[in-house]
């Protein structure tokens, strides 16, 4: 949770961080042409901001104005962007990739240098509320999702299109498919 003005400083630094124009005519040329990448990094400045004003806001107008103002603007350029992200649910260093598709629900909670490559839906299965946990150094997929009352550890990378339904309990795992299941190499013998 960002709470400090050096945290948010750290986590608006650390955000999308593979985004950096090289100089101030890289910088020129992608506002000019609206560049997408831009756009990314301006959504998460918004959500961080936004969490920064809510998690300081009980008792301050000052606060929650500001938080009613970032939440706005995060969510504007969220409906341009095609994602829905509500605060306090990743931690800092968070990647998005590509724009579009992009649903989590506001119970899901995330660790630190999480990664999403566009398409994806992490929630609840609907009929209860219960939301999936995501540890430190999670890569999620292109169209990938991570439904219901599961765990992923640390370091894992999900697959393009896999579906989690199932914890995921140990770190440094790669699963794939639908029903998603660890990625496992093939012997020469089941590859013929």
């Amino acid at each position: 949770m960002v709470k400090a003005k050096e945290e948010l400083k750290e986590y608006i630094k650390t955000d999308n961080c593979w985004y950096q124009p090289a100089s101030w005519k890289a910088k020129l040329i992608d506002r000019i042409s609206s560049n997408n990448d831009l756009k990314l990094k301006k959504f998460l400045f918004f959500l961080r901001k936004s969490e920064y004003h809510l998690n300081n806001s009980k008792g301050s107008h000052y606060h929650t104005y500001l938080y009613w103002y970032y939440e706005g603007k995060k969510n504007r350029m969220g409906r341009k962007l095609g994602i829905e992200i509500y605060p306090n649910c990743f931690g800092k260093g968070l990647s998005i990739w590509h724009a579009g598709g992009i649903v989590v629900n506001p119970a899901v909670k995330a660790g630190e240098n999480c990664t999403l490559h566009g398409g994806n839906c992490i929630g609840n299965k609907g009929s209860i509320n219960v939301n999936p946990v995501l540890g430190d150094n999670v890569d999620v997929g292109y169209g990938a999702a991570i439904i219901g009352d599961v765990y992923v550890a640390d370091n894992t990378v999900i697959g393009a299109n896999a579906v989690v339904v199932k914890s995921v309990n140990e770190a440094g795992k790669t699963v794939v498919g639908i029903p998603a299941r660890e990625n496992r190499k093939l012997s020469a013998f089941e590859m013929e």
